[in-house]
């Protein structure tokens, strides 16, 4: 069988931290790669992960490329701290480092089933969510976003049939939080792309965010959740561009 290292990055989680290198315990390495938390995760994971070591936190393709290339084994495992592996998909990936693919499959997709404040969402656009988090090494990395980004294969993809249990925000106020975080690395991104600032970009396009989400997406029969995802999917388009407006103008 081929050894498997699981890397999970962190940045105070020691909410999450138990329960995630739990869900990793058949690794035969777990990498913890933290960025400075100052709530206790770092201690935590010290005594309970294979490793731990620590960079400051830029955005996470930077985070995450800098950390596979010190997994001690080919194949690795990548977990997000709010992510779980689930005892079905932990029996599917032991099935395949039993029997490594011999036709240059590198990676796989693997699913996620998502939960918004403890609601599972099966629509609102997050239904058929996946990751490439199982691969190799030497053949894989992570393409060079700030938002988004996802790894690029010098190989073959397969895809898995078991998904992760992914608790995606645990409150509204946190995930605020991270949409204006990505607000502001999008609009680094969106400046060089974006011409001149119109009602299109204010006006159009956030309520096409939310018609997308909310209706196309089904996030209608999501409920509440569904409603609050859409509506914060829309204001996030806005405060992209309002903060592409504030780069412009070299304000913050």
């Amino acid at each position: 069988m081929e050894k498997l290292t699981a890397i999970i990055p962190t940045g105070n989680e020691l909410h999450n931290i138990d329960e995630v290198i739990q869900s990793v315990h058949f690794a035969d390495e777990i990498l913890v790669v933290d960025s400075f938390s100052t709530d206790g995760t770092y201690e935590k994971a010290k005594k309970l992960a294979s490793r731990v070591i620590r960079r400051e936190y830029k955005y996470s393709a930077s985070q995450k490329n800098w950390a596979i290339p010190q997994a001690k084994n080919q194949w690795i495992l990548l977990v997000d701290a709010d992510e779980r592996v689930t005892p079905e998909l932990e029996k599917e990936i032991k099935a395949i480092l039993a029997n490594p693919p011999q036709d240059g499959t590198v990676g796989f997709w693997i699913g996620r089933k998502n939960h918004f404040m403890g609601e599972p969402v099966n629509h609102s656009g997050w239904r058929n969510d996946k990751v490439i988090r199982l691969f190799k090494r030497d053949f894989c990395h992570y393409e060079d976003k700030k938002v988004h980004a996802e790894i690029i294969a010098n190989g073959k993809l397969g895809k898995l049939k078991n998904k992760f249990y992914h608790n995606t925000y645990i409150s509204l106020d946190q995930y605020l939080e991270k949409m204006n975080r990505y607000a502001w690395w999008q609009a680094k991104d969106y400046d060089k792309t974006t011409g001149k600032l119109t009602a299109y970009h204010f006006v159009i396009k956030p309520l096409w965010s939310f018609f997308k989400h909310y209706f196309i997406q089904c996030g209608f029969r999501d409920g509440v959740v569904g409603f609050i995802i859409a509506y914060i999917k829309s204001y996030t388009v806005v405060m992209r561009y309002a903060k592409v407006w504030l780069l412009r103008k070299n304000r913050k």
